[in-house]
């Protein structure tokens, strides 16, 4: 088979927006939705670490999967977070899900068991022979607790036509430009950290899985855009408008620094389910502050 990646440019991580009292707002979802399709945003991800998915019960999580999916419309390719430390319980997902309006699945590496990266393959290999659509890796160690290593990406890359990206959050600028530079045919690496976007494009990544796109869609995306297209000086000025931001983003940790900033701009309450908890005041000042001063340029 061909392999081609449909998850390619500006994507975007959604977060999930809650009422006061914790239950969902879909109706600043759909707004959500619309103003990321409007503003340039080449797909979206749904039901990822951003959408605090560990918090949403099952019934949540369909009924967010359902309201983007009537939103979009198909305008937009949908990457679906199906990700587990349990390989069954991936393989049952895929096997029984209806994909109808779903263009592939995001699958992190299996977080608190630590597998050998002989598990890694396996388990990765097990998924893709499963997934009835394009499968997405996710390597975010930070989060999990294991790192897949490159050797073993390029390994799942070449056996597993299924597979077509990586989502690479390591960090590992060495590692990742490893990927770049060995990987096979329709394989394709995506930023997963907004900071070091600018860079990963340059070394030959061909997009991001945003969270400060949920704010900032259109000034991101001429970063994205900009340095995909070779337009680097156009890129470099986005990156440095948005670099403060970046570092409030996470100081607090994720999803807390975009829900603060997503507040600030009315589109949300800034709420969120424990164990996570809203960014501290200083966080939600200094965000309001550079967010006015963006607004300004």
């Amino acid at each position: 088979m061909n392999r081609e990646n449909p998850f390619r440019g500006l994507g975007i991580a959604l977060v999930t927006p809650f009422h006061p009292d914790g239950s969902i707002d879909f109706d600043a979802l759909e707004k959500l939705v619309v103003y990321q399709i409007e503003n340039g945003a080449d797909f979206l991800c749904v039901l990822g670490t951003t959408a605090e998915t560990p918090c949403l019960n099952d019934d949540d999580k369909l009924a967010v999967i359902e309201t983007v999916k009537r939103v979009n419309a198909g305008r937009l390719p949908l990457l679906l977070g199906a990700g587990s430390n349990n390989t069954a319980q991936v393989v049952d997902f895929l096997k029984h899900f209806d994909f109808d309006g779903i263009q592939g699945v995001l699958v992190v590496t299996p977080y608190y068991n630590k597998p050998s990266q002989e598990g890694l393959y396996q388990h990765f290999k097990t998924v893709a022979d499963a997934s009835p659509v394009p499968v997405v890796l996710y390597n975010v160690p930070g989060r999990t607790g294991v790192n897949l290593l490159a050797e073993t990406t390029l390994r799942i890359a070449r056996d597993c036509k299924q597979v077509v990206a990586i989502k690479e959050a390591s960090g590992n600028i060495a590692q990742i430009e490893d990927i770049v530079d060995n990987a096979p045919e329709g394989f394709e690496v995506l930023s997963g950290d907004d900071g070091i976007t600018f860079e990963l494009i340059a070394l030959g990544a061909q997009g991001v899985i945003s969270v400060v796109g949920n704010a900032y869609p259109a000034l991101f995306g001429k970063l994205v855009h900009g340095a995909m297209q070779g337009n680097f000086n156009e890129a470099l000025h986005a990156h440095r408008k948005l670099s403060r931001v970046y570092k409030l983003m996470t100081v607090d940790g994720n999803p807390s620094g975009i829900k603060a900033l997503l507040a600030v701009q009315q589109r949300m309450a800034n709420v969120l389910r424990l164990p996570l908890v809203p960014a501290r005041p200083d966080t939600y000042q200094a965000l309001a502050a550079l967010n006015q001063e963006l607004e300004q340029l």
